[in-house]
């Protein structure tokens, strides 16, 4: 499987979009990719805006980001609560550092807005926060998926088999 060895963080936090979060995830994990959801309270269940929950495996302080190859960050009303917690900023200034791929779909760039990483940066969401992503520096487009370096960015759940693959591409090739 060509991500065995692979880590990545997937973010969660309640009223994640359910398919944004859980077609990435189990996507890369029948690649061979280890995929921990990481969210502020380790072994709580978290349920996603139409009722599909998922169980946090560790707190956002229990994790090194260095141990990981690469995050994903859910779409929904999600990412307006966990752009607030310095340690998912954190997290996400360490992947840009360290060119890791960064995986952002629908609102969830709002949290790379807050981590302050999209000045110059190629990039799409849903078109409902594109003036917050332009605003932010990021050069906004309306495209499935839209690849600058080690992120990779997409609108919404039908654009998700393009979003992935594109993921697990870059990913396999770190």
């Amino acid at each position: 499987m060509r991500l065995e060895n692979k880590k990545v963080i997937a973010l969660l936090e309640e009223d994640f979009e359910d398919l944004e979060l859980w077609y990435p995830v189990l996507r890369l994990r029948e690649e061979g990719a280890t995929v921990d959801l990481v969210a502020k309270e380790a072994g709580k269940k978290y349920v996603g805006k139409y009722g599909v929950p998922a169980e946090a495996d560790y707190a956002f302080t229990d994790v090194d980001p260095s141990d990981y190859d690469g995050i994903l960050v859910p779409g929904g009303w999600a990412p307006d609560k966990l752009r607030r917690y310095p340690e998912v900023l954190d997290m996400v200034r360490h992947m840009n550092q360290a060119k890791k791929p960064i995986g952002q779909i629908c609102h969830a760039g709002w949290v790379l807005i807050s981590a302050g990483i999209l000045s110059g940066k190629k990039v799409t969401s849903t078109p409902g926060i594109k003036d917050d992503m332009t605003n932010a520096g990021g050069l906004w487009s309306d495209e499935a998926v839209v690849t600058d370096g080690h992120i990779i960015s997409s609108r919404r759940p039908p654009d998700l088999p393009p979003y992935v693959k594109a993921y697990a591409d870059f990913l396999a090739e770190q």
